[in-house]
């Protein structure tokens, strides 16, 4: 399924649907962050997905980062809550979204790297290498977030 990213933009179209979702600064032991090159619009992105009937949010982001990479991870904490309206998604099947996420940092915690139908490639990546990638700024502010190192999650 096809998507397509308004972030800020007046031709959004009306949004007909907010699905709870995570996201996931994924790291290794050194540090470096997983991304995923989406299948739907070939950017970067962090992992994450909608949360399904019946699980918690914390459930969600562990069975979402262990279906698109893999690996099993623990949850370290929450980075932040991102629910801007102005940040639109349009599927190809009719949805429009409007974007509501919550975004931890997780620990690789075991399992081995294992590419998901919704992504073309994964890979870890450091500070200075995502500075140059093609990132949805939503995504980037939420890295971004995660090197403040905040105590307090930001709700933004």
């Amino acid at each position: 399924m096809a998507r397509k990213d308004y972030y800020n933009c007046e031709l959004a179209p009306e949004v007909n649907s907010i699905v709870a979702a995570a996201s996931a600064v994924l790291t290794n032991k050194n540090g470096d962050i997983l991304l995923h090159k989406r299948r739907d619009n070939y950017q970067w992105s962090l992992i994450g997905g909608g949360m399904e009937y019946g699980e918690s949010i914390s459930q969600t982001i562990l069975r979402e980062i262990e279906e698109e990479t893999g690996y099993k991870a623990n949850i370290d904490k929450v980075i932040g809550i991102y629910s801007n309206p102005r940040h639109v998604i349009a599927y190809s099947d009719g949805e429009v979204r409007q974007q509501f996420s919550i975004c931890f940092h997780c620990v690789i915690d075991g399992g081995n790297k294992k590419i998901s139908n919704e992504s073309i490639e994964l890979r870890f990546f450091n500070r200075n290498e995502i500075e140059t990638l093609e990132i949805h700024e939503s995504q980037r502010t939420r890295i971004e977030d995660y090197y403040e190192n905040r105590e307090r999650a930001f709700i933004r």
